[in-house]
């Protein structure tokens, strides 16, 4: 009886550490204080992110003794000059980005691919045949 009431589940912990990934993918492998595989990879709503190899990433830890963990994100750049406060800038590999502005502007970097119906002004956009079909 005694030993029993001793004998109580570890208390749920919340942890983090700084990692860094050993595999890339949608489930990757981080290194903290020894190497984890088939991390998942939480982050905001609608943003879709799988970290590369050799990244530092966030890990957070939880459960009971901290053996369930998962990747969170990785330290941001520097923001560009002149970047307000509210603005978003997701970046990609090499110079891709999409820059939303406080003015509403949003500025595109790198080649841009329309899928489905483009619509400019309220009206719908098609294709420029120009000058197909003459001699």
């Amino acid at each position: 009886m005694w030993l029993s009431s001793k004998m109580r589940p570890a208390p749920a912990t919340a942890d983090a550490d700084l990692g860094v990934t050993t595999i890339a993918g949608d489930q990757v492998g981080v290194m903290t204080r020894g190497e984890v595989r088939t991390v998942p990879i939480y982050g905001p709503g609608g943003y879709i992110w799988m970290p590369e190899n050799g990244g530092a990433v966030l890990v957070v830890k939880g459960g009971p003794g901290g053996e369930e963990q998962c990747v969170c994100g990785m330290k941001q750049l520097a923001p560009p000059a002149g970047m307000e406060p509210g603005e978003v800038l997701v970046q990609g590999p090499g110079e891709n980005s999409i820059y939303l502005k406080k003015d509403g502007s949003i500025v595109l970097r790198g080649e841009v691919s329309v899928e489905g119906m483009l619509w400019i002004n309220g009206e719908a956009c098609s294709p420029c045949h120009c000058g197909e079909g003459l001699v």
